[in-house]
């Protein structure tokens, strides 16, 4: 639970909306913690800088009669402030929700905030790393040579389940020893908001994840992770982008070769071979389709730049 903070310009009757607003997030839309706490934060924002606009604590009088005006001077205060457009748009997502809120309950008029429209956001299309590269990276012999056998065979069995299940790195490194199976062909996963789907286990994963086990140093009951640290811990995303790095300089990958693009590559290979958009959407765990449907645009500029620098009636500069 996120707590308002006792210093925030409001009335008692917003702060008991706004505990009631956040509970409801987290608990019926189960928003994912990190987006919880980037809701929250925004709301603050906004509360802060319509107590200095008005002149006074927020009360639920002054965000019933909230007007364009009020809502474009905290937009355009954001801008000046440096903020890029796609975290303005999350603000203005934080307070539409929280005036909904407010609405559901006869205490607030959604007509100024429906004035509003949120900015433009260019696409962010994503990197996927080469085929050769990513089975390169994944393979292990790039990795540190100075590491222990079992540290290595435990990088390899978590860049293996990025690339062969297309997992962010927090689901893999939340894999218990319940969740494992040495012949299991299943893998259920708790993503973003706590929504599960079932993944398919490649031989390949299993042998990875297997190999792993077979060296790691320390007993595992079937609640814990089952990745951990050189001192027996829970591992680190941190340590597997630092293991990515050195592998990255050794392979002569450019930056954008992460973990998170192994899960990039993961879709973007699957599409270009002919995989169907629903299910890749259902294996990468987006709610929407139009998230899954960016991948379309990555495999499109890859054939034009592919054209471009081919075929000979392409323009030449």
């Amino acid at each position: 639970m996120v707590h308002v903070s006792p210093a925030l310009p409001v009335d008692r009757d917003v702060a008991d909306a706004l505990h009631q607003w956040l509970r409801c997030l987290m608990g019926e839309r189960r928003l994912a913690a990190a987006t919880h706490q980037a809701y929250a934060s925004d709301l603050r924002m906004f509360l802060t800088f319509l107590a200095r606009h008005c002149g006074g604590p927020v009360t639920l009088a002054m965000l019933a009669g909230l007007s364009a005006g009020d809502l474009r001077g905290f937009l355009a205060e954001r801008r000046r402030s440096g903020v890029v457009a796609r975290s303005i748009a999350r603000q203005l997502a934080a307070i539409r929700s929280f005036q909904r809120h407010l609405a559901y309950a006869g205490r607030a008029d959604l007509s100024a905030i429906s004035l509003i429209r949120s900015p433009r956001l260019g696409k962010n299309l994503p990197r996927p790393i080469a085929v050769p590269s990513a089975r390169a990276l994944v393979a292990g012999d790039s990795l540190d040579d100075n590491a222990s056998p079992w540290i290595r065979a435990r990088d390899v069995a978590v860049l293996t389940l990025l690339y062969g299940g297309g997992l962010r790195i927090s689901e893999a490194l939340a894999i218990t020893g319940r969740d494992d199976g040495a012949r299991a062909t299943t893998l259920r996963i708790h993503g973003k908001g706590g929504k599960a789907r079932m993944i398919p286990l490649l031989p390949v994963i299993n042998q990875a994840v297997a190999a792993y086990l077979a060296l790691c140093p320390f007993v595992l009951a079937p609640d814990d992770v089952i990745f951990r640290g050189a001192r027996g811990g829970p591992l680190k995303a941190r340590l597997v982008q630092y293991a990515v790095e050195r592998a990255r300089f050794s392979l002569g990958l450019d930056a954008s070769a992460t973990p998170h693009a192994l899960r990039h590559s993961f879709a973007s290979h699957l599409l270009a071979r002919g995989g169907d958009l629903r299910a890749i959407q259902e294996l990468l765990g987006h709610a929407s389709l139009s998230t899954t449907q960016i991948y379309t645009d990555v495999d499109s500029a890859h054939l034009l730049a592919s054209y471009e620098s081919a075929h000979p009636r392409a323009r030449r500069a």
